[in-house]
């Protein structure tokens, strides 16, 4: 018995180790995945749109009618979700689209594919309780056919204009694409507008305040923090600062009407630190 338990003892640390290495092994083999991850991006006039996807192959299969069924819905690639992000409020197919992320499905047909706009993009394949209330815009359109296989599905962005694009999908012979429209042409006026129209509030604000904190020009800091006031009357962090400027000019009657503005409009707005310091203020010029 006593010369067995060793040995025996020795054949199970030798088990042990060799498991060990095993898990090891396993531990460190890296291959290439099946149906690769993808993530584009593009500016469409001046909104941004991107798209995360993972990209099957053929590898020899009959895909549309056979390995993705005809009308039956499709999770649009592999994986997780596809999904795509628009930065803007975006058209389309009449439907207006938020900014924000969608799940792209799609209900491939032998003629024309349904396209679904999904609100809700987390999890992997179709969702197991398919909800009419979460699309959010769903268009029909015409399938193309082409004269060579095309190996992988591919998401693109095609046709780009100042005004909006064609969201493509392409595999086997089978081209699709969704026409969506941008809101460049508002996006562009109103920028036009703001510079045309010179410094807003906030620019003057921040020049101002610049300046009170450096201690460089008061009368200018003075004649900046005037304009943003009188742009937005009711920002108490800005007539905050205005009293400060004025005080520090020497002006007390000016600074005293100030601070007590600021403190109604950070009252109205409940704002305590705002109410604590214009009340700080008032005390210590002999306000309150």
């Amino acid at each position: 018995m006593e010369t067995r338990k060793p040995r025996q003892m020795k054949k199970s640390l030798l088990f042990v180790a060799a498991l060990v290495a095993s898990f090891t092994l396993q531990g460190q083999i890296t291959t290439p995945q099946p149906s690769p991850f993808s993530k584009m991006h593009q500016v469409v006039g001046l909104t941004d749109v991107s798209i995360e996807y993972s990209r099957p192959s053929m590898r020899g299969r009959t895909i549309f009618g056979d390995l993705v069924p005809f009308d039956k819905i499709w999770r649009t690639g592999a994986n997780a979700r596809t999904t795509i992000t628009f930065s803007d409020d975006v058209s389309v197919g009449g439907n207006t689209l938020k900014a924000g992320s969608y799940a792209i499905f799609t209900k491939p047909g032998m003629n024309s594919w349904d396209v679904y706009f999904y609100t809700e993009t987390g999890g992997g394949g179709t969702p197991a309780s398919w909800d009419e209330s979460k699309i959010a815009a769903q268009v029909n359109v015409p399938v193309n056919k082409l004269t060579e296989d095309v190996e992988t599905f591919t998401i693109t962005i095609d046709n780009l204009s100042n005004n909006g694009a064609n969201l493509g999908m392409v595999w086997e012979k089978t081209y699709v694409w969704i026409p969506f429209e941008v809101p460049t042409a508002a996006k562009a006026k109103k920028s036009i507008e703001a510079a045309m129209g010179g410094p807003s509030a906030n620019d003057y604000f921040s020049a101002a305040l610049y300046y009170l904190q450096e201690d460089l020009d008061l009368n200018k800091a003075k004649e900046w923090i005037d304009k943003a006031v009188s742009m937005n009357d009711k920002a108490f962090w800005m007539t905050r600062q205005q009293s400060l400027i004025y005080a520090k000019l020497g002006d007390k009657e000016g600074a005293i009407k100030a601070a007590k503005k600021s403190l109604a409009a950070a009252q109205a707005a409940n704002n305590g630190d705002y109410i604590k310091m214009n009340m700080d203020s008032l005390k210590e010029w002999g306000a309150m």
